[in-house]
C-alpha cells in the first residue's frame, strides 16, 4: 500500500522531472544533441513510471517499469507510421513531445536505461516506506 508520503514524494518527482524533460527540448549547450535526443527518452520513462505508480500505487515495480518500457517501445514503433492524424498531432510541441516524429533503434537503449533508473527509484520510495512504518 502507497502511504501518503510516498504519494507525496512522486508528485515531488514528477513536478521535478516536467520542467527538466521539457528543458531538455531546448537546451542548445554542451552535449545538446545527447540532451535533446537521449536524456529527454529516458526521463520520458521515469516520468510515466511514477505517473503509473502513482495511480497504481499496489503493482509490483518491475511490472510498472517493464509496462513503461514496452510502452514506450511501441510509441517509437508509432513513429514509423504517419496517417494524417498522427501527422496532426505531431505538428504542435506537445505532440512531438510525446508521440515523436522519427523512428531510432538507438532509442530503446535509453528507454532500457529510464527502465532501470525509474526501478531503483520506485524500489527507494517503497523502501523509505517500508522505514517509516517500521519505526
Amino acid at each position: 500500500m502507497c502511504s501518503l508520503l510516498n504519494r507525496k514524494w512522486t508528485i515531488i518527482f514528477i513536478a521535478l522531472i516536467v520542467p527538466i524533460g521539457l528543458a531538455t527540448k531546448f537546451y542548445s549547450g554542451p552535449g545538446g544533441e545527447w540532451i535533446l535526443y537521449y536524456l529527454g527518452g529516458i526521463l520520458y520513462v521515469v516520468f510515466w513510471s511514477l505517473v503509473v505508480f502513482l495511480i497504481f500505487p499496489n503493482v509490483a515495480t518491475w511490472k510498472i517499469c517493464l509496462l513503461v518500457f514496452l510502452a514506450t517501445g511501441g510509441v517509437e514503433f508509432l513513429q514509423l507510421w504517419h496517417p494524417d492524424f498522427l501527422e496532426a498531432i505531431r505538428n504542435n510541441f506537445l505532440g512531438r513531445t510525446l508521440l515523436g516524429t522519427t523512428f531510432v533503434w538507438r532509442d530503446f537503449f535509453y528507454y532500457f536505461i529510464g527502465f532501470l533508473i525509474s526501478f531503483m527509484l520506485l524500489e527507494l520510495l517503497l523502501k523509505i516506506e517500508s522505514l517509516k512504518r517500521n519505526k
